[in-house]
């Protein structure tokens, strides 16, 4: 998380630096009379308008908050998350609400693979029993192809010349249209194929003469639990699994 925060302050500072256009439109005058500098407002009018539409690409950094089955501590194995990176791509659009105010919605596909690290407390293979079981402890992955259907509020700040600030909150169904298990041994665990998360953030909308870019970070915290049962010794050591994730998003905003 911290590395993703770092990211997105390194590509903010640069790019709303670029953003403020040099032009005859505004001039600084100095005490002798000198323009000390000169700015523009890129996309006048821009907000005026109703719908505005783009894309994103986004990075992420996803894990599954997981908690132990009722037998901890007295089960074969012990778990832990892992934060592993992942990938999403989509669509936007923004209808406006009021001068502050816009109701956002991105559909999109993340590519994503989860891991569970597992840790043998004193496992052994009993294939009688359990015949699912592995001989050795592996650790778990989850890998999947998700459609996301995120509909959130966004709440704007005034405009400052070229740059401005907002938050934005909302929920986020998924659904996943595809699963990659490709060692059986590291794909025995499951999960849900739809989830259901609540999403938070913020960003910051930088005005070119031709379109508007909007890194932004947002955090989603899944509601549901993806926990699916199971005969095999990973499924049994847990009870629930939820998503969690952070996911620095790069919009692009047409300007026309």
């Amino acid at each position: 998380m911290r590395h993703t925060l770092l990211a997105a302050a390194v590509l903010a500072l640069p790019l709303g630096a670029a953003a403020q256009k040099t032009s005859r439109s505004r001039a600084s005058i100095g005490r002798n009379g000198q323009v000390k500098s000169v700015t523009t407002d890129n996309l006048v009018g821009y907000d005026d308008r109703a719908l505005h539409l783009g894309l994103y690409i986004a990075p992420n950094f996803s894990r599954y908050l997981v908690e132990q089955s009722d037998l901890y501590p007295d089960q074969e194995v012990s778990a832990n998350s892992i934060i592993s990176p992942g990938f999403s791509v989509g669509f936007l659009g923004d209808l406006r609400l009021g001068r502050y105010g816009a109701l956002n919605f991105a559909p999109g596909v993340s590519f994503l693979t989860r891991r569970i690290e597992f840790k043998s407390q004193g496992y052994t293979q009993n294939t009688e029993a359990y015949p699912n079981d592995p001989k050795e402890i592996e650790n778990q992955e989850i890998g999947s192809t998700q459609v996301d259907f995120p509909l959130l509020f966004k709440l704007k700040s005034e405009r400052r010349r070229n740059m401005r600030v907002y938050l934005i909150a909302g929920v986020k169904p998924s659904l996943n249209i595809g699963g990659r298990r490709k060692d059986p041994d590291v794909n025995l665990l499951r999960a849900a194929d739809s989830d259901f998360a609540i999403e938070y953030g913020v960003g910051l909308d930088l005005f070119y003469p031709f379109f508007k870019f909007s890194p932004e970070l947002r955090f989603s915290n899944g509601l549901k639990n993806l926990y699916v049962p199971g005969n095999d010794v990973y499924s049994r050591s847990l009870q629930s699994m939820k998503s969690n994730t952070v996911t620095l998003y790069l919009n692009i905003w047409s300007g026309r």
